[in-house]
């Protein structure tokens, strides 16, 4: 897979250096032990409180680092992607920020990790320094594994870490919040793909229509493979796995964890899945959905929650310094505002009935539908050559959409009638060519119901529209058959507006660059000898309405 990076060797530490330069100017700073040794800390930092002090390998941004800040971390070290780092990194941080109220490592339940900041705090220790640990063993995805992964629900300890220290209580209070908290926490993970390592090969375990449930934040096997399927059944049999190992009561804050490469759309998607679940039923806190403990590049998910009790509850809606941690948000329902309803226009003041009838107009307007839906395949032939194969089915919708409302139109007033069109025509036809009309028939409508002079009030649609969609004669669009057809309609007549609109549709043949529309991407060669479709619809119209006068 491609990677954004320079030399893989590097990588870690550019990216905490970029991290630095686009924090606030005082926030955050690096020992200079770096980059053999990497922690960052808070450049404010007195050691008059408990020091919270975390990390692990690269690769989960923004975690370690980006949760460094008032209320949260105190410092963070970093290991290689993946990597845990060494005793002496975790050592010189515990040195540089440890005072005399000591300092609390949260540490997630991987070998490595438990080994060198459980060596670094026996050193520690040994130094004089007042240091305790606690360890998060959030994940469920192996039931029956002796020591279970620490996951995205680590960001629940620190938080609640990061609030006692902040709020001034002694070492051993901290300690015991975050190690009741770590014993509260269940998460469990879910990926369509694994991660890729910058600069090294990539090759996914999973097929085109599986997914991996449980799987870990370095890419590990998750417990089981599944069938792709849809969002809300993934989120069912996560949700069941969660409720089972909750307890029977209380309420729970939720983190909607995006494990690196899930679109905000998705993660909404998810979001909403889980919120509607029933383990949803038991979340009163939430937050997320957002990167926040990623895997790289993991298309993939995490879900982890903890009960809540008061003290819990003011620890995570605490307000805090790093933009990373996402603010906790109560539960609510959506609310729903009623749509403004269409104001009744001048010509409805009297009471009138909004339908009227005009045999003349009913049988233009039906011809002229019915013979555009018989050109759908010719047309969709035309732009099958020159954009993307559609122009006939946007059009034939926007005729059928007519003609199943041609009795609700208000075919006696001509202002009016003008109005329902743009209406009808701006909901149904769909595409850039809907939009374009719908701007069209109610400019119109607007200059038909000041001065009643139907020639003068398509132009007037006219000048908006090309105001709006920005195309002109000699564009390659509609416009090269519709303008040449209003200015001739006003002195000479239906049958010379026809005349007119062929002409320019018949003109776009020659165009060999587009200058509007999707026919703007294409090359001279495929455009020569092609007219627009759009501009052979409008010259169809006209042909209808010519052969009725």
């Amino acid at each position: 897979m491609k990677h954004f990076f320079n030399r893989k060797e590097n990588i870690v530490t550019e990216a905490l250096d970029g991290l630095l330069l686009t924090s606030g100017k005082g926030r955050l700073a690096r020992l200079d032990s770096f980059p053999d040794i990497k922690v960052i800390l808070r450049a404010d930092w007195d050691k008059s409180k408990v020091a919270i002090i975390s990390g692990g390998g690269a690769g989960h941004e923004p975690s370690h680092a980006g949760f460094v800040g008032r209320g949260m971390l105190t410092s963070a070290v970093s290991g290689e992607i993946f990597a845990s780092p060494s005793v002496d990194a975790v050592l010189t941080a515990i040195r540089a920020v440890t005072g005399p109220k000591g300092a609390l490592l949260i540490v997630k339940n991987y070998t490595g990790d438990r080994l060198n900041f459980g060596l670094a705090a026996e050193k520690a220790r040994a130094e004089g320094f007042d240091v305790e640990m606690v360890i998060v063993a959030d994940d469920i995805a192996l039931p029956d594994i002796n020591q279970p992964r620490g996951v995205a629900g680590t960001l629940f300890v620190h938080k609640i870490a990061g609030y006692h220290a902040e709020s001034g209580e002694d070492l051993k209070t901290v300690a015991a919040h975050a190690a009741n908290a770590a014993g509260d926490i269940v998460s469990l993970g879910m990926s369509l793909s694994t991660c890729s390592v910058p600069g090294q090969a990539h090759e996914d375990r999973l097929g085109a229509d599986e997914g991996e449930l449980g799987l870990g934040i370095h890419g590990e096997p998750g417990v089981e493979r599944i069938a792709l399927q849809p969002v809300a059944d993934i989120v069912a049999t996560m949700a069941a796995r969660l409720s089972a190992t909750l307890g029977d009561a209380g309420d729970h804050a939720l983190l909607i964890n995006n494990l690196g490469a899930v679109p905000p759309l998705e993660m909404a998607v998810i979001a909403n899945a889980v919120l509607s679940s029933p383990v949803g039923r038991r979340v009163r806190l939430i937050i997320g959905p957002a990167p926040m403990m990623t895997a790289l590049n993991m298309n993939g998910f995490s879900l982890s929650l903890i009960r809540l009790d008061v003290a819990r509850e003011a620890a995570l809606t605490a307000e805090v310094e790093p933009h990373a941690w996402m603010p906790a948000i109560e539960r609510h329902e959506i609310e729903i505002i009623a749509a403004p309803r269409t104001v009744t226009g001048p010509s409805d003041a009297d009471g009138a009935s909004a339908t009227g009838s005009n045999s003349r107009n009913r049988r233009l307007i039906a011809a002229l539908c019915e013979h555009l839906i018989s050109l759908e395949d010719e047309l969709n032939r035309l732009d099958g050559r020159v954009g993307d194969g559609d122009t006939g089915s946007t059009v034939a919708t926007g005729a059928r959409s007519l003609l199943a409302r041609i009795d609700t139109l208000p075919l006696d007033r001509p202002a009016a009638t003008l109005a329902s069109i743009g209406d009808i025509l701006g909901t149904s036809m769909g595409g850039s060519s809907g939009v374009l009309l719908s701007i069209f028939f109610t400019a119109a409508a607007k200059a038909m119901a000041d001065k009643a002079d139907i020639s003068a009030a398509l132009l007037a649609g006219l000048e908006r529209m090309t105001f709006y969609g920005g195309a002109q004669v000699g564009d390659r669009t509609m416009v090269d058959a519709l303008s040449p057809a209003l200015h001739v309609l006003a002195s000479g007549g239906v049958a010379a507006a026809a005349k007119a609109a062929a002409s320019g549709a018949e003109s776009t043949k020659t165009m060999l660059k587009a200058r509007a529309g999707r026919a703007s991407y294409v090359g001279e060669r495929d455009l020569a000898g092609v007219a627009d479709p759009g501009a052979v619809a409008i010259a169809a119209a006209f042909a209808v309405a010519a052969s009725l006068v």
